[in-house]
């Protein structure tokens, strides 16, 4: 049987690396399958769902696409799935005739409550009972210099869009 290379024996920054990849993953996918077999709504859905929640104003659609992890063309077909299922309205922007607002329907509200106590459940023994508020708001601070970097790293050549398209 093959052995596994130890903790020890990994740098840190490549175990520390390993570790977020691995956490996303999991969790991603335990809260996905609960999601979906609880609400028919995939992780992804809820993801856009999640930042309409969270803004008192109805969003420009290019700020869900920055905000999320889906590129845009992707957040577009959600946002045409979540209107399909009454979750969402397009509204025009009232300052950019160019660009439609995003909201949350009656119904989307209603649905992203009872979804997000089902997102909440499921990480629980997994996440939140065993962080404590320090480890916590250490990994939103890990979370912030990461994404606080974004736009650089978007421009980069080895990493930016246009490697990515080859």
């Amino acid at each position: 049987m093959p052995k596994k290379l130890p903790q020890a024996e990994m740098p840190a920054a490549d175990y520390a690396f390993y570790g977020l990849v691995w956490a996303g993953t999991v969790m991603t996918e335990r809260v996905d399958r609960a999601l979906t077999k609880a609400h028919d709504l995939p992780v992804s859905w809820f993801e856009v769902m999640l930042w309409l929640a969270s803004s008192p104003d109805p969003v420009p659609a290019s700020v869900l696409g920055n905000s999320t992890m889906l590129s845009r063309s992707q957040v577009s077909r959600v946002v045409d799935a979540l209107q399909a299922r009454g979750l969402v309205s397009r509204t025009p922007s009232a300052r950019d005739a160019r660009s439609v607002e995003i909201s949350l329907t009656d119904e989307g509200h209603r649905l992203f409550e009872r979804a997000d106590a089902t997102r909440r459940e499921v990480l629980a023994p997994v996440f939140t009972d065993l962080l404590d508020e320090h480890d916590l708001e250490a990994l939103g601070t890990v979370w912030r210099k990461l994404k606080a970097d974004k736009e650089r790293l978007a421009q980069d050549p080895v990493t930016g869009p246009a490697e990515r398209r080859r």
